[in-house]
């Protein structure tokens, strides 16, 4: 007997009674299920089905109309940190930075399809052959990419970015081996001094993370405007301006860049800007914002390194195409960003900011980059295992006196060389 025939009896059955129903529960589910499966032709033996199957049955046709079918569990366990889709049969899971294959199956493209739709029903976005791929967040902060076939020749393909509502301080990264204490001090100290900061690293290495976490010590009077893709960034202050850009329609109309609304923040009052993710011509307005008295603000960048992101950075200010030298550039980078907090995930899994680097000037053209805190791999175990340590190089920031203004009292001597 094919159970996966069954499911898709059910659900076909129950999506020609939904609008007859003026609520929608477990119980409903249940209740309409068994009616089914009672009701079926004698020709079909559902009624041979042993209970246990019946039971299976009856969750997962639940956890489809109620929730995201076969992702339900994964979406719902707290060590699950990401999900990634490879067309209906191969669903792998990461826990503790380790991807594994998981037993999760759908049915077949149809049922992955009908929880794509579920999913982008939360974000008023679309996906077809004319958008065939997207990036979206469900109302929990989990971030999402799609894309189908022809572009994705083993089936529709989904990336699930889940939202860690796990970590929510510094003293959480602390205690995972993300940062050290002193570094943790830095940080918040930075924040709360409105020193500009620039989150670095490859996907996956919690760029992200980190800046949620460090974007609750913004003090609650600031007015706070956030500019995004796709809704990442989950703030937790009240006074909060969140702004989405927008694709064009199907006849290349109506399309709202990351450039056209960091020109419009400026003209919002911002106490902090946060920007999502640069990528393209918009650094070029948003190093003139750092150069224009905008203070504090935070972004995200995909790079390997300091240095590399300071490159990027670069070569998209370029796209801006206003043809000024590249020394120019160079300079508006120098003066207004201040600190760039790198990010990696190890080949264990395990995540760390393997660099706090300060921008020191300019000298021959050419950006001065110093570590202020680093950290060095000390070993590697038979079982892959890393081990290693955080150091300080002895720099005391050049931005120190920011810390000053603002009260804050940081003793300089966590600079002290290691």
């Amino acid at each position: 007997m094919d159970i996966k025939s069954i499911k898709k009896h059910i659900r076909k059955e129950i999506a020609a009674q939904v609008l007859k129903e003026e609520r929608f529960s477990p119980d409903i589910i249940k209740q309409m299920t068994l009616r089914i499966l009672d009701a079926a032709p004698k020709d079909r033996d559902y009624h041979k089905l042993p209970n246990d199957v019946r039971e299976k049955i009856i969750e997962a046709v639940s956890d489809d109309f109620l929730g995201f079918g076969p992702l339900e569990k994964v979406m719902d366990d707290p060590s699950v940190t990401e999900i990634m889709v490879n067309g209906p049969q191969k669903v792998f899971v990461e826990r503790k930075g380790i991807k594994t294959l998981s037993d999760i199956e759908f049915d077949d493209e149809a049922h992955l399809r009908y929880i794509i739709e579920k999913m982008l029903s939360f974000s008023g976005r679309r996906i077809d052959e004319i958008f065939p791929y997207v990036d979206f967040s469900l109302p929990n902060g989990s971030r999402i990419n799609v894309i189908i076939p022809p572009l994705a020749v083993g089936g529709a393909t989904v990336t699930i970015r889940k939202f860690l509502s796990n970590i929510r301080s510094v003293e959480d990264l602390v205690n995972l081996g993300t940062i050290d204490r002193r570094m943790a001090d830095f940080l918040v100290a930075c924040i709360k001094g409105r020193v500009n900061m620039l989150f670095s690293g490859a996907t996956g290495s919690g760029k992200t993370t980190t800046l949620e976490v460090l974007s609750s010590y913004i003090d609650p009077q600031e007015r706070i405007i956030s500019i995004e893709d796709a809704l990442e960034i989950m703030l937790r202050q009240d006074h909060v301006v969140r702004l989405l850009t927008r694709p064009s329609t199907i006849e290349g109309k109506g399309e709202v860049t990351l450039r056209d609304l960091f020109r419009n923040t400026l003209r919002m009052r911002p106490t902090r800007i946060i920007l999502g993710e640069i990528r393209g011509e918009e650094a070029m307005d948003y190093l003139q914002a750092l150069n224009s008295g905008h203070r504090g603000c935070l972004s995200v960048i995909h790079a390997s390194s300091p240095i590399d992101a300071l490159g990027r950075l670069e070569t998209m200010a370029l796209y801006a195409g206003l043809n000024l030298p590249a020394k120019i550039i160079r300079q508006q980078i120098a003066s207004g960003l201040n600190l760039i907090i790198q990010h990696e995930q190890l080949p264990d899994g395990k995540r760390k900011i393997t660099h706090l680097a300060q921008l020191a000037g300019l000298h021959d053209e050419r950006i001065t980059v110093q570590d202020i805190f680093s950290h060095e791999i000390d070993n590697v175990d038979s079982e892959g295992n890393i081990s290693g340590k955080w150091k300080c190089s002895g720099i005391v920031p050049v931005f120190y006196n920011l810390f000053d203004k603002s009260g804050i009292k940081l003793p300089k001597s966590i600079f002290d060389k290691d």
